[in-house]
């Protein structure tokens, strides 16, 4: 094992990694929290600010993907799709396999300098989640409870204020609701059993409405939805801890390019549309896992300097008076400064842990154990 590779394996050196995220996106916070007197005098201005305050967060998960544990992620898809990435409004649909699936999407929207603009609906809970949870605030991502009758108003109000977006954005939806797991899928296949739809095999039955809602209330904005579906080489099973430890994974993402205006107006077939996507999306699945490859060219765009010069900055801005005040303590003798600090040390170390926490598929949402009983 090479230093590099020693060193990706401390635990000291992810909490200084964890330190530097916490710290910085609290900063960045503050400065969102600064930015909202803009939002009366200039709204586009407080909204470019906030997409390069959001970059300057996301862009270190990023790094940590491309520069630290060097993933490589391949696109499947064609040229013509390809030249319109970062140059127009669009709406993703992504599977919901993996707990760096979003990560995954990231690299990609980073790569195409869209990542600090992207948006996502959320569920509600993710607001209240530090760092993560409030720069979404301040970017004015769509939060829901998951509950159509309530979220209804809402998430239609957080839409349409989406269409004078000044920057190119990428909204994503998962459009299963929840990750997918075993009890999840045998769920979701009872309820398209009761209701007369095909079987999905690596899916879980989509949820339309939110699908139907974002192509009503964008259109005009949005000019294409682009269809992804992710798998890892191997049958790999890649995690966020993983990629902490350095463990490289070798993403495939099929994308496909569906112009907004073949999509359907009525909310019904609309929905049927999408049903039919992820009966696609399930077939892509299946040739994967038998061919190892998806359809299409293979385009591998170039990672940027920018994720890892962004990280280096903050490291550099956090990390030395870090150093400074921990040798002050040990040096002061004082037994009281020594525990208080390894104290604290232990509580960066919880904090980053549930962090983590958030990503892993056995501590994800019950969601869809019970909801997927019901009707949509």
């Amino acid at each position: 094992m090479g230093f590099i590779a020693f060193l990706k394996t401390q635990f000291i050196v992810h909490l200084l990694i964890g330190f530097v995220f916490v710290v910085s996106g609290l900063i960045i916070n503050l400065i969102q929290l600064c930015t909202l007197v803009l939002w009366p005098i200039n709204k586009q201005f407080y909204r470019r600010v906030n997409c390069r305050l959001a970059y300057s967060l996301w862009s270190q998960l990023v790094m940590l993907l491309e520069w630290w544990s060097g993933t490589e992620c391949t696109l499947f898809s064609d040229e013509a799709t390809v030249n319109t990435f970062g140059k127009e409004h669009v709406i993703i649909i992504l599977n919901h396999n993996f707990e760096i699936d979003f990560l995954c999407g990231w690299t990609m929207t980073e790569r195409f300098g869209v990542l600090g603009s992207s948006k996502v609906l959320a569920k509600r809970e993710l607001l209240y989640v530090p760092l993560i949870g409030w720069t979404w605030y301040f970017l004015e991502i769509v939060f829901c409870k998951r509950k159509w009758e309530e979220d209804r108003d809402t998430v239609i109000e957080g839409l349409k204020r989406l269409a004078d977006y000044p920057e190119y954005m990428w909204f994503l939806l998962y459009c299963e609701g929840t990750r997918f797991t075993e009890t999840k899928h045998r769920i979701s296949m009872e309820v398209a059993e009761s209701k007369g739809l095909p079987k999905l095999k690596y899916h879980l039955l989509p949820r339309t409405k939110g699908f139907t809602t974002a192509v009503q209330c964008l259109r005009g904005t949005v000019s294409a939805v682009y269809d992804v579906t992710l798998n890892f080489r191997g049958n790999k099973n890649p995690s966020l801890l993983g990629i902490l430890y350095g463990k490289k994974y070798e993403a495939d993402m099929c994308v496909r390019r569906f112009p907004l205006e073949d999509i359907p107006q009525d909310e019904k077939e609309a929905a049927n549309w999408l049903h039919k996507l992820y009966q696609e999306k399930d077939a892509l699945q299946e040739m994967y896992n038998q061919e190892g490859i998806f359809p299409g060219q293979q385009f591998k765009p170039p990672r940027r300097p920018w994720t890892l010069l962004n990280f280096l900055f903050w490291a550099t801005v956090l990390l030395s008076p870090l150093f400074t005040f921990g040798f002050g303590v040990f040096a002061s003798g004082s037994p009281l400064l020594i525990l208080a600090f390894l104290g604290l040390v232990g509580a960066a170390s919880f904090g980053v842990r549930r962090l983590i926490g958030v990503t892993e598929i056995e501590k994800g949402s019950s969601y869809g154990n019970q909801e997927f009983k019901k009707k949509e």
